[in-house]
């Protein structure tokens, strides 16, 4: 036998050995579990590293992180808490602490982190992307403004953060520039593979709120096409044929609303309206006190832009 071939023979056997004998981290498995989606199996890899490393930072924060991917905010930031007795977080970790508390609706407390995230790392598009948003919901229009456009000088053609800026925009009265922000993002995204519904989504409802029903439908047709299940591009659908008096294609519209968001007061209120145009004077009424019903329960916040929330 040859001694190249007996050289071959010895590097495979040594490497079948190390890999037998490489110790698995749980940390690395776990984060692996996480981004695959495959939570459950990612917090019990990073609880049984905690359990046997109690001290570690990296291991609570990695909890914190899947805790809150599983939309549990309080055992999350009880993660988060107890890691930064051991390690100062990074930007990335303040992130999904303010992640948290929009989960929990404590707008303040959210504020308060993401601006910590931004003076951390100034140079990150989400941090400031994230604040712009709490700031929204704070209803701090012009500091709003002011993130987004951070955002924006980072990114220049960040299709989020412009649609949102034409929101700001909006709620500020600012109707000409809010117009132009919102099809600036429409065209951005023009040639992208994968578009968002949200662009054509929040100008359709700009153009219902200017009374250009006309304007808005094919607007929200398209995000239609983007994302069938949009159920509120299918309200604002409804509510646009309503006003154009397009009765029957106003309650297709809206009656698949309340069955794919059946939780969401606004469009029940929409569907009463459509039924009292019709006559439908039993209906309007279950409508309207479902929309009573519901309203109590949940304000109707808008959070879908921090449930992406990475750790990065």
């Amino acid at each position: 036998m040859s001694s190249l071939i007996i050289a071959v023979l010895i590097i495979a056997q040594l490497s079948t050995q190390n890999s037998k004998t490489a110790p698995v981290d749980p940390l690395t498995t776990a984060k692996a579990a996480a981004e695959r989606g495959l939570l459950p199996e990612a917090e019990a890899e990073a609880r049984q590293y905690i359990a046997l490393h109690q001290n570690s930072a990296s291991g609570h924060f990695l909890l914190g992180y899947i805790l809150f991917r599983e939309t549990k905010a309080r055992e999350s930031l009880a993660e988060y808490t107890e890691g930064a007795k051991y390690e100062r977080p990074s930007a990335a970790d303040l992130r999904v602490v303010g992640a948290d508390y929009v989960l929990l609706s404590d707008y303040g407390d959210a504020d308060k982190w993401f601006t910590k995230s931004t003076e951390w790392a100034p140079g990150n598009v989400l941090g400031w992307y994230y604040l712009a948003r709490t700031k929204y919901n704070e209803n701090r229009f012009e500091e709003a403004v002011a993130a987004f456009k951070e955002c924006l000088k980072l990114d220049p053609k960040h299709v989020r953060a412009e649609d949102n800026l034409g929101l700001t925009l909006q709620a500020l009265g600012r109707t000409d520039e809010a117009q132009q922000a919102f099809e600036n993002a429409i065209q951005w995204q023009a040639s992208a593979p994968v578009k968002s519904p949200w662009p054509y989504i929040d100008f359709g409802s700009f153009l219902l709120e200017n009374n250009q029903p006309e304007k808005a439908v094919p607007c929200l047709q398209r995000a239609l096409e983007i994302a069938p299940d949009s159920a509120k591009a299918h309200q604002l659908a409804g509510k646009a044929y309503l006003s154009l008096g397009q009765l029957s294609r106003a309650q297709a519209e809206l009656e698949w609303s309340v069955k794919l968001e059946p939780d969401n007061a606004r469009a029940h209120y929409v569907l009463g309206q459509l039924y009292q145009k019709e006559g439908e004077s039993e209906k309007a009424r279950q409508e309207f006190a479902q929309y009573s019903r519901l309203n109590a329960r949940h304000p109707g916040e808008d959070n879908r832009e921090f449930r992406s929330v990475a750790p990065n």
